[in-house]
């Protein structure tokens, strides 16, 4: 190991340079993001490789052990994730709003069910009503409905509303 080492010149500025990129690439593997300090860190290792080589060998041979090293502290930080300390944390919410705990995603248009009004726009199959007053996105339940036909609410699934011809409109 000391033949590897007096191969490879380390001097001070090479060896501040490597581990302060070795750092700021951990730092990226635990806190992922914009990638400013692997990006830094990379750039830091490249100097610190380029100040300690005096030939392309040694730069080749440098660059290879900090990728072994980098490669087994990211095994190690995966490691630790799936089976050790942080496993324990959850990192994901497991919590749920469900709808029987008063939590819902659209208001419930529930209440409209049964109602009859008239068709604003043409329905193709969607358009828009008016049900006393309030104008409302439905849909048809598959035919064509003109302008001003009378319509009743048959079915509402969450925001969507299904309507049909009133039977005295289809007459």
């Amino acid at each position: 190991m000391e033949e590897l080492l007096s191969i490879i010149s380390l001097n001070w500025p090479s060896a501040i340079c490597i581990l302060i990129g070795f750092g700021l690439v951990i730092v990226e593997m635990f806190v992922p993001g914009f990638g400013v300090p692997g990006i830094t860190g990379l750039a830091l290792l490249l100097v610190g490789v380029v100040l300690a080589a005096n030939s392309v060998l040694e730069a080749i041979l440098l660059a290879i052990i900090i990728v072994v090293l980098l490669c087994l502290i990211l095994s190690l930080s995966l490691r630790s994730a799936s089976k050790g300390r942080l496993a324990k944390t959850p990192l994901v919410l497991s919590d749920s709003a469900t709808k029987e705990e008063g939590y819902s995603s659209a208001e419930d248009m529930s209440y409209f069910l049964g109602r009859q009004g008239v068709a604003q726009t043409p329905l193709r199959p969607a358009g828009m009503a008016d049900f006393d007053g309030v104008r409302l996105d439905v849909v048809s339940d598959g035919e064509f409905v003109p302008k001003g036909t009378k319509l009743v609410i048959t079915k509402v699934e969450g925001s969507r509303i299904v309507v049909s011809q009133c039977a005295e409109a289809k007459a």
